[in-house]
């Protein structure tokens, strides 16, 4: 991790004026394809979550806005992102996992499931000093239902700056299979640009399966 010179950081200006807003949050919604996704999974016996996952942590590890974190009045640049995503269990109840990033899906893979058997033999939240370190993104899936909109529970009186994705349930149009994506971003770290540029990379690899 590294600073950033904030006297010689192009959104200085930016930066400064969001973070005095009570939510400098500010969140974009639409539409992602995964046919080929899904396709290779169904073909393969694979996890759909665990490939989606582990493709949006690449996507996020691109994003030059999305390794940067709020520190007081100092913006830190982390050199690689990790996820923490929301993980849920049997009984219905959810706690948050972490899982380190990897280039390699197998070995990804291999941890997201440890993280699963763990929220699954344990209760409450399971808030820890990895699933609230500030080098994530922070993940839910809410397979049940589409959406058009979502927001967030917040804690205002923190630097939160973690970027927020969210995933709704896959769905068929037209012969090619979608999913709703959500991401929430701090204002003073990432513009509607970087959530595209995110897109971008996420769709790619999306697709390149």
């Amino acid at each position: 991790m590294e600073r950033i010179d904030l006297e010689n950081y192009h959104r200085k200006e930016h930066f400064e004026f969001f973070s005095k807003f009570d939510d400098p949050f500010f969140g974009l919604v639409t539409e992602i394809e995964c046919t080929n996704l899904l396709r290779k999974c169904k073909s393969n016996n694979q996890s759909f979550f665990a490939n989606y996952l582990h493709k949006v942590l690449l996507a996020a590890n691109l994003t030059e806005a999305f390794h940067l974190r709020k520190a007081k009045n100092q913006i830190e640049n982390y050199d690689t992102i990790h996820v923490s995503p929301t993980l849920a269990r049997e009984d219905g109840s959810f706690a948050f996992g972490f899982i380190h990033f990897h280039n390699d899906f197998a070995h990804f893979e291999k941890e997201l499931n440890k993280e699963i058997e763990a929220v699954q033999a344990t209760t409450g939240l399971r808030i820890n000093k990895d699933t609230t370190r500030k080098d994530v993104i922070h993940f839910s899936a809410i397979p049940w239902t589409k959406f058009t909109g979502i927001s967030h529970a917040k804690n205002l009186n923190t630097d939160d700056s973690v970027p927020k994705i969210s995933f709704g349930k896959y769905f068929e149009r037209s012969g090619k299979i979608f999913m709703n994506i959500s991401v929430d971003a701090h204002h003073g770290l990432a513009d509607a640009r970087d959530v595209a540029d995110f897109l971008g990379y996420l769709q790619k690899r999306l697709d390149e399966v």
